[in-house]
């Protein structure tokens, strides 16, 4: 279990440097973009000085997003490497559709298909089709689609999509699990606190008032 925290750690320390990168480099390259744009933020009672901080934080946002995302989806795969290291990501062929012609699972083991998903945010309608086709296809495959979305989208209409979805999963003999029982899944399912670990490097790094 050492060594796992370890590689958790050291899986944050990489991602932690590679978005610091990112950020920086994008901040250099935005000094030299067109700002003309700015005319139209001055009508709408934005200075240029608050049009640059606003852009600033949406690139942030974006490259943040993007790699806490990929970041919490690999580290709750480790953690089931760590109980089944013979579980795999993998991809089954679209046997309803056309597009796409594959599906990714992202641990297969034995006969549970585990889709691990930080957040997702969607409002788009399209999404729950395709997601109704990929479960069917991975049922069609003899898996049973299991999602794990560890936090909820905040939008009103965002979450409706994920009351939808769990309703899919239900429909399939699936399981789904949001929020705080995706935390209890991976703990249950692998044997391994993931929230109790990220915490404990959360407080290492950017430590909490009382902490």
């Amino acid at each position: 279990m050492d060594v796992l925290k370890e590689n958790i750690k050291n899986l944050a320390e990489v991602y932690s440097a590679n978005l610091k990168g990112k950020i920086e480099a994008r901040t250099e390259e935005m000094k030299a973009d067109d700002n003309s744009h700015y005319l139209i933020y001055r009508v709408l009672g934005i200075t240029p000085e608050e049009g640059q901080l606003i852009d600033s934080h949406q690139n942030t946002g974006r490259f943040l997003y993007k790699y806490a995302g990929s970041f919490l989806e690999e580290a709750a795969t480790l953690c089931l490497n760590y109980k089944f290291p013979e579980g795999i990501k993998t991809k089954v062929e679209n046997t309803i559709g056309q597009r796409p012609k594959t599906f990714e699972i992202d641990f297969l083991n034995a006969n549970d298909a585990i889709e691990i998903k930080w957040r997702d945010a969607t409002t788009d309608g399209d999404h729950i089709t395709k997601e109704h086709t990929r479960v069917q296809v991975i049922r069609v495959h003899g898996y049973k689609p299991i999602r794990v979305m560890f936090y909820y989208p905040q939008r009103e209409q965002a979450i409706r999509i994920q009351q939808t979805l769990k309703t899919l999963y239900a429909g399939v003999e699936g399981e789904y699990y949001g929020g705080e029982e995706a935390w209890e899944y991976i703990k249950t399912y692998s044997g391994v606190d993931l929230k109790l670990i990220l915490t404990e490097i959360a407080n290492e790094r950017t430590p909490q008032d009382g902490n």
